[in-house]
């Protein structure tokens, strides 16, 4: 693709990964993008490069608007690795270019360069830097989602540039939301939006919160919001703030997550029942294997759903290995106000439902106990108290998020 003005004299000129399905052991399904932007001013200024493997793309399209040796600043938002490899390659076209960073990254960013050939310059919230027409403001967002994360705005434009906060892992050959809008659905960008937060930034929910109020303090006016990944928020940037203060809230679906493996399909034969209980106390229930699903999928749905059972069969007196491995991955993201119980089959003795438990309280998460777990295969009788355990769990996990 070719340098995109996303408004006057502001250019994205990322690149576009139309391949990548695994991030980092993230599911991207729809693939993703690697923005950076170009401010020609008085200063020609760019914000974040992009992933190595992406380097000649961006130095493609900033070619295409400016010569690279005229870059006089570099601001670099964010020093994870699909942002910040490229820019040895920057900085080799514009070796006097002054690099703005946050004091963080810059001990982050050693890691990778050395840095005493480069002019480094360290921000902090509140600097400016003055490139011409327009004043760049730098404000440190520390764990959004990197301890050296910090977002700059563009006070003339009203542009914030947010590096990963409101992304998505989306590849299109649209740039903006409106069109995202218009070329597919603005439920597939709601939905990309909401598996981003809950992979990435589920733990960060009361520092979201914080930082927004934040900089709603400062009395910033945003027109635009334009991140490092996904589409660039022009037509309602609002719409993401609310979207992210909302998740953070700990507001869901009015749904129940039924998450489960299984070995000889008696765990299986339990969830069929289970979600009955759950549509007849008259909430929404969608049910995932975890062999068949995506870890970042799976984690999605726990994420939008009020409530969520996992089933496990017992293997060795403990959990199944794919349900410890969500649980893992579950646990590291710090999910809050979500109501959980389990489930599962056994055959010579128990283990897998009361390792769930212990996993559940080391995540400090509400539990509704004991769970239900039954030997070998379950009895037209166990299927009734599957089918009454579902009901009674969905029952508390409505009451429970009354208060949201």
């Amino acid at each position: 693709m070719k340098a995109v003005e996303i408004t006057k004299d502001i250019y994205w000129v990322g690149a576009v990964d139309w391949a990548v399905r695994d991030f980092h052991g993230y599911e991207t399904p729809r693939g993703t993008t690697y923005n950076n932007y170009l401010i020609v001013d008085d200063e020609i200024t760019l914000i974040d490069t992009v992933k190595h493997d992406f380097a000649t793309y961006t130095l493609k399209n900033i070619a295409g608007v400016v010569d690279p040796a005229r870059i006089k600043n570099v601001v670099i938002n964010h020093i994870e690795n699909d942002h910040a490899t490229s820019l040895d390659c920057v900085m080799e076209l514009a070796p006097n270019a002054t690099i703005y960073i946050s004091e963080k990254g810059k001990k982050g960013l050693a890691r990778f360069f050395d840095l005493s050939r480069w002019d480094v310059k360290t921000v902090k919230t509140g600097d400016t830097l003055a490139i011409g027409k327009r004043t760049l403001e730098f404000i440190e967002t520390p764990m959004l989602h990197w301890p050296d994360s910090m977002v700059t705005y563009a006070r003339e434009d009203k542009i914030l540039f947010s590096q990963d906060a409101f992304g998505q892992h989306v590849a299109s050959a649209a740039r903006f939301d409106d069109e995202f809008e218009d070329s597919d659905s603005a439920a597939e960008l709601d939905d990309a939006v909401i598996d981003y937060y809950a992979n990435i930034l589920m733990p960060f929910g009361q520092i979201v919160t914080s930082k927004i109020a934040e900089i709603r303090a400062k009395g910033i006016e945003i027109e635009m919001i334009a991140p490092d990944h996904g589409l660039i928020w022009r037509k309602n940037p609002r719409k993401v703030l609310d979207k992210y203060l909302e998740m953070a809230s700990g507001k869901a679906r009015r749904s129940v997550a039924i998450i489960y493996d299984t070995m000889w399909q008696s765990t299986e034969k339990m969830a069929v029942p289970i979600a009955e209980g759950v549509r007849a106390a008259g909430l929404d229930c969608r049910i995932m294997k975890l062999r068949a699903t995506p870890m970042s999928v799976a984690i999605k749905e726990f994420w939008k759903s009020q409530g969520a059972l996992i089933g496990s069969p017992t293997l060795n007196n403990i959990l199944y290995p794919s349900v410890a491995e969500f649980l893992t991955h579950l646990r590291g993201l710090r999910p809050k106000n979500r109501m959980v119980g389990a489930f599962g089959s056994f055959g010579w003795g128990g283990g897998a439902v009361k390792e769930a438990y212990e996993e559940f309280k080391r995540m400090g998460l509400q539990t509704v106990e004991p769970g239900i777990q039954i030997p070998y295969r379950p009895s037209r009788a166990d299927e009734e108290a599957c089918f009454e355990f579902g009901r009674s769990f969905a029952q508390q996990v409505a009451e429970y998020h009354q208060r949201f």
